[in-house]
């Protein structure tokens, strides 16, 4: 009788670690949202300063345009060894005017998203192919010259 409730306890056991080693990782990427920090930014009423007092640095900035701030938030699930699986996207885009007080505050979730699939091993370049050699002996002879950059040789 006790070698079956041993038997049955191990079985029991062993089930439970096995379903526990298949449930969902969760993983928290980029900014930590608070939805009442993120709410509290007002366009006209707040400034690049206080916005950075209230969110803290951005994720990134624009390098174009208009300045705007992007604050990004991703959380992913996976069970082990498969590939993340996005589950919450979200993007808060402050936009600056010239004076650096906030023209608008935008979200954006999960359907802005876009999957992109590499196409091949190889990216391709312009210019011309070159090979093995050429590239390992290609620079003799023009390091230094006037014109290419160099320094002219030592001494000078």
């Amino acid at each position: 009788m006790n070698v079956t409730k041993i038997l049955a306890t191990t079985a029991l056991l062993a089930a439970g670690v096995s379903l526990g080693a298949c449930s969902s990782i969760r993983e928290s990427r980029g900014y930590i949202v608070d939805p009442v920090l993120l709410n509290s930014v007002q366009p006209g009423i707040d400034n690049q300063k206080s916005v950075e007092m209230t969110l803290g640095r951005p994720t990134f900035t624009s390098q174009f345009g208009e300045p705007t701030w992007y604050y990004v938030s991703s959380t992913t699930g996976r069970k082990p060894f498969v590939r993340p699986q996005i589950q919450a996207h979200q993007v808060l885009a402050v936009q600056f005017d010239a004076n650096g007080n906030v023209s608008s505050a935008e979200r954006s979730g999960l359907d802005k998203v876009v999957y992109l699939t590499p196409d091949g091993d190889e990216t391709p370049t312009l210019g011309r192919e070159r090979g093995f050699l050429e590239d390992l002996f290609g620079n003799i002879g023009t390091v230094g010259q006037p014109g290419m950059g160099g320094q002219g040789g030592p001494g000078r």
